[in-house]
This record gives C-alpha cells, sequence and structure tokens, in this order.
C-alpha cells in the first residue's frame, strides 16, 4: 500500500516523476532496478519520489544545480 505521507505532495509529484523515469538516468535506473528485482510499480514509483524529494531538498540546502551525480 502507498497510502501513507503526504498525499497532496505525492498527486503534485506523479506526473512529473513519470517524465523523470522516462527521460532522467539517475531516477530512471533507481525505478527500474525497482522494478526488475520485483517491486510493485507504484511501490516503485513512490520510492522513486521520496529519491526526488530527497534529492531536491538536499539541492535546495546546499544551493546547488541538478548533476547526475546524485545517484
Amino acid at each position: 500500500m502507498t497510502g501513507g505521507g503526504r498525499k497532496e505532495v505525492r498527486t503534485q509529484l506523479f506526473m512529473p516523476l513519470l517524465s523523470a523515469t522516462r527521460y532522467n538516468p539517475v531516477i530512471s535506473e533507481f525505478y527500474n532496478r525497482l522494478v526488475n528485482n520485483g517491486k510493485p510499480k507504484m511501490t516503485a514509483m513512490v520510492a522513486a519520489m521520496r529519491k526526488l524529494i530527497v534529492i531536491l531538498n538536499s539541492m535546495v540546502k546546499k544551493n546547488e544545480v541538478w548533476m547526475t551525480k546524485y545517484a
């Protein structure tokens, strides 16, 4: 079940994350690895959302721009 956490944040990140799983190599690799290891797609999607939020929070804190080092 993926119902926990902040529903508003999950709702707002769903479409951008779909795009990220297709075009962003870091998020795509992470998502595909989870799915290939047997995780349900929605569970992998929520895990990728969390990873994206953690990366973005870190970038804001450090005043950085996106780099592919965030694997």
